[in-house]
């Protein structure tokens, strides 16, 4: 059995990657594939609970990325490592470059504790593909003033966005192999035009 594939979405809050989530996941459908899409924090009953935790309790910083982690490894032992397995391809909402760009970079969690974390839960994956939904702050920004209960990271400041989004290119530019850098800034047209390229390039 071949091994599926493992593809993230990323980016700051209010870059609109949730918006193409579906558009990218009918795409691999469209070719006969079986595929599960997930999301993080989350994915499994206990990573919800976690979610939960996370995103709207106030706690340390080490607390906040332990637990992330925590759930990540639920999520990697229960959800992504059998489907992959068995062939199929997953699709999550957010992954580890997640925990480097908010703990790492917006809160300022020291990037050698996350490698030692990261190491330790999935030492041995990392997804084929990640799509990084790249926008300016202001975009960003005026995408969350018209959202209703925000959690805890999406009514943070501006210098923590920007933090992040620094830590979210940095990653890309260590990574090229992997990362696709999308301008969500152009109309979802444009942006899904880009999308289908790629997915056809994987799928080929």
């Amino acid at each position: 059995m071949q091994r599926g594939k493992f593809i993230t979405f990323e980016g700051i809050d209010g870059a609109g990657k949730s918006t193409h989530i579906q558009f990218v996941s009918d795409c691999i459908r469209a070719r006969g594939i079986d595929l599960v899409s997930s999301r993080e924090p989350g994915g499994t009953p206990l990573g919800e609970k976690l979610r939960e935790l996370v995103l709207h309790e106030t706690m340390h910083l080490e607390t906040e990325a332990l637990l992330m982690f925590a759930s990540r490894r639920e999520h990697v032992a229960q959800v992504i490592a059998p489907a992959l397995e068995r062939g199929a391809w997953v699709i999550s909402d957010r992954f580890t470059d997640a925990s480097f760009a908010y703990q790492g970079g917006g809160r300022g969690l020291a990037l050698s504790k996350l490698e030692a974390l990261e190491q330790w839960v999935h030492p041995d994956l990392q997804p084929d593909l990640t799509f990084l939904f790249d926008v300016p702050l202001d975009v960003a920004r005026a995408r969350l003033d018209a959202t209703r209960d925000l959690d805890k990271f999406e009514k943070e400041r501006a210098d923590f966005f920007n933090a992040t989004r620094n830590e979210y290119l940095r990653r890309a530019a260590q990574f090229p192999q992997r990362f696709r850098v999308i301008d969500s800034s152009r109309t979802i047209p444009e942006i899904q035009a880009e999308l289908r390229a790629i997915m056809e390039s994987l799928c080929a």
